[in-house]
């Protein structure tokens, strides 16, 4: 079952801050929802562990996430894929672009795209799109407030 979600966030710091945060798996960890662990392996990858709750399901799952097409401090491409045993997978990726809102603000704008399978897909298509758009929300209005608050 594959979906799409796009959106953005107006953020009150710096492009070049932004697209710091954006590297720091650090920030990531702290706004990834469920986000257990977020370790660096390289430039380009990180190691994640994610504990999701979707409707009756929760379950954990351990994943890799790469950064491709790097345009800094403008855009990129992030992908993951996790495994979560039992419930399923998901796997997908966004691509993510900032563009600079006056000298102290940038507009982070994404596209996401994500497919999911096993017991997960059972759910039915309404209540992964609500959960998957509510996450994404939470995960760019949460990276938003961390990243503003330091600026």
């Amino acid at each position: 079952m594959a979906l799409v979600i796009e959106g953005e966030e107006r953020i009150a710091a710096p492009i070049r801050k932004v697209w710091e945060a954006l590297n720091d798996p650090d920030v990531l960890k702290e706004s990834i929802p469920g986000c257990q662990s977020l370790e660096k392996k390289s430039d380009t990858e990180l190691g994640a562990t994610v504990v999701l709750k979707i409707g009756p399901i929760k379950a954990t799952f351990q994943g890799e996430v790469t950064l491709t097409n790097l345009n800094p401090p403008h855009s990129y491409t992030i992908q993951g894929e996790g495994k979560g045993g039992i419930a399923g997978f998901a796997k997908g990726g966004a691509d993510v672009t900032l563009t600079e809102d006056g000298a102290d603000a940038t507009v982070l704008k994404y596209a996401a795209k994500a497919d999911v399978g096993g017991k997960i897909a059972q759910l039915g298509s309404r209540l992964i799109d609500s959960t998957s758009r509510k996450l994404a929300g939470q995960f760019f209005s949460t990276f938003g407030e961390k990243v503003g608050a330091d600026a």
